[in-house]
């Protein structure tokens, strides 16, 4: 029975469960409490978002109290290498938006993904409205470092391939803010920004944000000046960004100078599928976004880059800030991801 053995090291439940699927056993683990389930709890299904999105999670971190989301593999084998996303949601939002924003739940087992998805507890006001909810250090860094605590030991450090931080808008940024910190920078390998900032500046457009309450543009926002300073530490870095958002892409990156890649290239995903989410409640301009829907969107990548990193930018075409991300975009951004190096993890554990 090695198999039992393998199991209690990858900290899956005595009860597991057992199931046999076309005359082989297979194991359906319970990690941290959570039996694994596709699809994934608490998914969306057409017309019901809305009741769905608010649910907190399914695992408590026992030193806050405070829920998050967890998904994995439900064929997950003792011993096999996983990719771990502690997947980020931007300012106003909550947890289970952010897994259906970036819903790589969705595509856990294709990619051996360990998916992480928290609800920040921090607020600040934007603008001259009421605070809305963002990550903010003093209610919020802990915490996501308890919940990367939780993840590796109940999956094992060894078993953990590469780990990328992953945050739309604000969680974008916090993740920026956090990659190179004392905790994170020698464990993250990749860090991929939904609408969340790019390493080589990509400017929003004067008029970025929210609608006004009668639909029309927001004012324009003041340019900042200073100069971008390069993060100090070593990670593969995807920009995923809506064709509205922006300006423009550069045709240069420093990240991907850094790492001595070659000429980047172009590329394709087309989506028949719409995503699963969007602003429903400011759903119309453009910049901010529409309902979900199909769409394309240009893949830029730099290969052959330094140290097996992937340095890429993704733009889709005809959409904003806020509409969810359809099924093939994803799936292409995940392929980018898993075929960056890792290893952080499984060295420092040696």
């Amino acid at each position: 029975m090695d198999w039992i053995v393998g199991a209690r090291r990858l900290g899956l439940s005595v009860t597991a469960l057992f199931m046999l699927c076309a005359g082989q056993l297979v194991l359906a683990a319970e990690v941290l409490g959570v039996a694994c389930q596709t699809p994934p709890p608490m998914h969306c299904a057409d017309g019901d978002c809305a009741a769905k999105t608010a649910m907190p999670g399914n695992v408590t971190e026992p030193e806050s109290g405070r829920q998050y989301f967890l998904d994995y593999p439900c064929d997950l084998q003792p011993g096999e290498d996983l990719v771990f996303v502690l997947n980020i949601h931007g300012a106003g939002s909550i947890g289970n938006w952010q897994r259906h924003y970036f819903p790589a739940m969705d595509h856990k087992e294709e990619y051996r993904l360990v998916v992480a998805t928290p609800t920040a507890e921090g607020s600040a006001s934007m603008g001259s409205g009421d605070g809305v909810r963002v990550w903010a250090p003093q209610t919020d860094d802990a915490y996501l470092q308890a919940i990367t605590r939780q993840v590796i030991d109940a999956f094992g450090q060894d078993n953990i391939r590469a780990f990328w931080l992953a945050g739309h808008s604000q969680g974008g940024m916090t993740s920026r803010r956090l990659v190179c910190t004392g905790f994170f920078a020698d464990k993250v390998d990749g860090m991929l920004s939904l609408s969340g900032g790019r390493i080589g500046q990509a400017p929003f457009v004067d008029n970025f944000g929210p609608p006004l309450a009668d639909g029309s543009p927001p004012p324009s926002r003041p340019r900042g000046n200073a100069e971008e300073t390069l993060p100090g530490c070593d990670f593969s870095h995807i920009f995923a960004i809506g064709e509205y958002e922006i300006e423009s892409l550069p045709d240069t990156s420093p990240w991907a100078e850094r790492y001595q890649c070659e000429a980047r290239t172009h590329s394709q995903v087309v989506d028949t599928r719409p995503g699963w989410v969007y602003d429903s409640a400011r759903a119309g301009y453009p910049v901010w976004g529409r309902e979900v829907a199909p769409g394309t969107a240009d893949v830029y990548e730099y290969p052959a880059c330094a140290n097996n990193r992937v340095v890429a930018d993704v733009v889709r075409l005809d959409k904003g800030h806020t509409e969810g991300l359809e099924p093939e975009v994803t799936r292409r951004i995940l392929q980018l991801m898993v075929s960056a190096g890792g290893g952080k993890l499984q060295t420092s554990a040696q």
